[in-house]
């Protein structure tokens, strides 16, 4: 009796996808601007390239080195470097972009209720321990809540980030 489920070679897998990096699509931003932990940025990077999205990282010194560790990506990937975040966050609502922050909020978004992006979205992802600084909640158009049954307050940065951009590619 044959499995009722055909796991696809690897070969196949590579036949349908794309062959080359994408470039910037400018469609969908990752901004974990205040990161606790390194190896999240190079999670959250497979993530960026699995969905067609870009990643945008704060000027700390070990961010680099961080991406370069924890990237197991053969081809590069789209990663916009940012100056001041919340400079560069008021530049981009500027600019048209939809700001969302994954956050715990009361106006927050469910995760199950979150519409596929339209236009250009930046996903911002806060410090694990302390959430997306105030000054900065200001500049969120909608907060996205991740609901939880666990004692957990909340999931790491490139869990959180994955699930949501996930959902805002249309591919959930």
């Amino acid at each position: 009796m044959s499995p009722a489920i055909r796991v696809r070679p690897r070969r196949e897998l590579r036949a349908a996808r794309r062959t080359r990096a994408h470039r910037c699509w400018g469609h969908l931003i990752a901004a974990p601007l205040w990161p606790m932990h390194g190896a999240n940025l190079g999670t959250l990077l497979r993530t960026c390239d699995a969905v067609g999205a870009c990643l945008a990282v704060p000027p700390f010194g070990w961010v680099d080195e961080a991406l370069a560790r924890g990237n197991t990506l053969r081809r590069p990937s789209c990663v916009h470097r940012v100056g001041s975040p919340l400079r560069w966050l008021a530049a981009e609502r500027a600019a048209g972009a939809r700001i969302l922050g994954v956050e715990l909020a009361d106006e927050a978004v469910r995760l199950a209720d979150l519409p596929a992006a339209r236009r250009r979205t930046v996903v911002v992802l806060g410090h694990e321990a302390t959430g997306i600084p105030a000054e900065a909640v200001d500049a969120l158009d909608a907060a996205v809540e991740i609901p939880m049954v666990g004692h957990g307050l909340s999931l790491n940065v490139a869990v959180a980030g994955s699930l949501v951009l996930y959902k805002l590619a249309g591919l959930l």
